[in-house]
């Protein structure tokens, strides 16, 4: 037996006497090893069970083995790099293709893996193949959408692989070379076609019928001797055919040619331009462009043409065109003023858009909005959030979301479709609206005199009117009514908005007419007060 007494206190002593003093220190560097004891022993038995796993899934499905797959592309990738900073292969021309072709890269991933797994089968032991390739097919994959240019995700692309960067010029010297191209006389209504790859165009018109080329060549080179080589790969080209000229400079990945060109004033100009900027002034005959880059065009005559190649387009603007001008693709902004002509514009505008003074039928039509106005003697403003028009003549159809639509000063009927937008419309005489707003407000100004009938719905809205109206209903109201003769109809609908009917300002004074004869009768119109707001 024991010398030690039962159910004696831990503390106590042999032989028993007095316990120990109570030591806290003491106590709690106890408490402290045996929870590092405990967690020492979950660690080894979570250790132990990690193991047994590997083992167990080692066992099962066959040891890591990696896939040929990510060193292949490497490699190609590590090929293609060396033969474009060598100048073996044009990274525009590689680019563009790459652009086009690129899912192809995904397809033979994907058949290589497909070879690698039919050898795994054979295997007596089974393999698992890694897969960390996957992120570099991702960041390919998003290069080549990149460079196809028609991202949707992202919208327009900005990243130029073809002119001056990527592979073909980092950290080249640049050099350049001034000279001119050619200096002829043609005939004055010839048709002058320009193709440069890279490069900015600059085209003038004079009264002569004369034609001046001149190049600035840029070269990315370690050296001038390998300057001179690029810059006669480069070189602009004349060739006359009869009334056929062609103005072109050669594609090359580590240089670019800007070229200016003076033409004869009734000639007919094409512009090809690969990823840099058009500009044009004082032509006789229109122009059509083709182009990536930004196009500033003035004082043209003649029909205007411009095709936006899906790259890093980014301004047209346009000043004093007599003629209709044509702009089709996306392009980031626009700026016009003083058309004496039509606009019609087909693709998308992520920036702002800017027309003053369009004398010619207005149509736009991007992913967003559709507008189509009569003429536009004053100003169009569009960006992400706003649709402003102050000043049009004829009627205005507008369909867009989620931005705000603004008329004023509209000379003749209306037809609006928003949604998560407001909509505001001040009509400038006794016109018609037709207003249907989805998600937001409605807001109608009348002139004093209107003659006008109305008939309005909202739902979970709240109506205002400034006119003697019939405003019935709760949740879901309506307001109708007669305004004068009632010979125009306004017809708005609202959910989860508020309509507001609003009576405008007296209209400017009219010209004084001729004055009475002497004795002629004066009558006086009825005093009538005015009408107060009427809101339910």
């Amino acid at each position: 037996m024991s010398s030690m007494p039962p159910n004696m206190p831990p503390n106590m002593p042999p032989g028993g006497g007095a316990p120990p003093p109570y030591d806290p220190q003491t106590n709690w560097r106890t408490y402290r090893e045996q929870q590092k004891a405990a967690w020492r022993a979950q660690r080894d038995a979570w250790r132990a069970q990690r193991h047994a796993w590997k083992a167990n899934y080692a066992g099962t499905y066959g040891p890591r083995v990696p896939s040929m797959v990510g060193p292949i592309i490497l490699v190609a990738v590590g090929v293609i790099a060396l033969l474009i900073m060598s100048g073996h292969l044009d990274a525009g021309t590689f680019w563009e293709w790459y652009g086009k072709w690129w899912p192809l890269l995904l397809i033979g991933a994907g058949l290589a893996l497909l070879g690698e797994w039919a050898l795994d089968m054979r295997r007596k032991t089974p393999v698992r193949r890694s897969g960390g390739f996957i992120g570099i097919l991702i960041f390919l994959a998003i290069l080549g959408a990149i460079s196809a240019g028609h991202n949707h995700f992202w919208g327009p692309s900005h990243i130029d692989f073809g002119d001056d960067g990527f592979f073909s010029n980092f950290g080249m010297p640049e050099h350049d070379s001034d000279q001119p191209v050619d200096s002829r006389q043609i005939p004055a209504n010839a048709s002058i076609e320009i193709r440069v790859p890279r490069g900015d165009v600059s085209i003038t018109a004079s009264d002569q019928q004369n034609l001046e080329v001149r190049a600035q060549e840029v070269a990315y080179a370690n050296s001038d001797k390998s300057a001179q080589k690029i810059f006669d790969a480069e070189a602009a080209h004349v060739t006359v055919n009869g009334n056929a000229v062609l103005i072109q400079s050669q594609s090359n990945g580590r240089g670019r040619v800007n070229l200016s060109v003076s033409v004869p004033k009734t000639a007919h100009v094409m512009v090809n331009a690969g990823w840099d900027s058009v500009t044009a002034s004082g032509l006789g005959s229109g122009i059509d462009i083709t182009a990536r880059g930004d196009i500033h065009l003035s004082s043209i005559t003649g029909p205007v043409v411009a095709h936006f190649v899906n790259g890093k387009h980014d301004v047209f603007a346009a000043q004093d065109v007599q003629g209709d001008m044509t702009l089709e693709g996306n392009v980031n902004d626009i700026t016009v003023s003083d058309i004496k002509g039509g606009i019609s514009q087909n693709g998308d505008i992520p920036g702002d858009v800017s027309m003053e003074n369009v004398t010619g039928p207005v149509h736009l039509r991007t992913s967003v909005t559709t507008l189509d106005a009569v003429q536009l003697p004053g100003e169009l403003t569009l960006n992400d959030d706003d649709l402003r028009i102050v000043g049009a003549k004829g009627e205005v159809h507008v369909a867009t979301h989620s931005k705000d639509v603004d008329l004023s000063q509209v000379d003749g009927d209306s037809h609006v479709e928003d949604r998560d937008g407001n909509i505001r419309i001040e009509l400038a005489g006794a016109y018609g609206v037709d207003a249907n707003n989805s998600k937001g407000d409605v807001e109608v100004t009348l002139p004093p005199n209107a003659n006008a009938t109305v008939n309005g719905r909202t739902h979970n809205g709240e109506v205002v009117t400034d006119f003697a109206l019939v405003v019935t209903g709760d949740e879901d109201k309506t307001v109708s009514g007669r305004i004068g003769s009632g010979a125009t109809h306004i017809v708005l609908s609202s959910d989860n908005g508020d309509l507001h009917i609003k009576k405008g300002s007296a209209a400017p004074p009219a010209a004084p007419e001729a004055p009475a004869p002497p004795n002629a009768r004066h009558l006086k119109s009825p005093k009538t007060p005015p009408a107060q707001p009427v809101t339910q």
